[in-house]
């Protein structure tokens, strides 16, 4: 449970959206959603290595 301290005074708009950013840190919902549908292990580790190559290309791209 997420716990945000409001100060005297503070806008509960300012709190909120404090209360936001941290829930978005602690990626929940990234995981609900990852978790609706079973990936096998090896098609993870394809779509981790083509990012990997994508990256990559990027990086060489930006150096040359």
């Amino acid at each position: 449970m997420l716990i945000i301290p409001i100060k005297d005074g503070e806008n509960i708009d300012r709190a909120l959206k404090r209360y936001k950013r941290k829930f978005d840190k602690t990626g929940v919902v990234r995981q609900l959603r990852s978790r609706q549908a079973f990936i096998k292990p090896s098609v993870l580790r394809r779509t981790e290595v083509s990012k990997a190559n994508y990256i990559q290309g990027l990086r060489d791209a930006a150096e040359s």
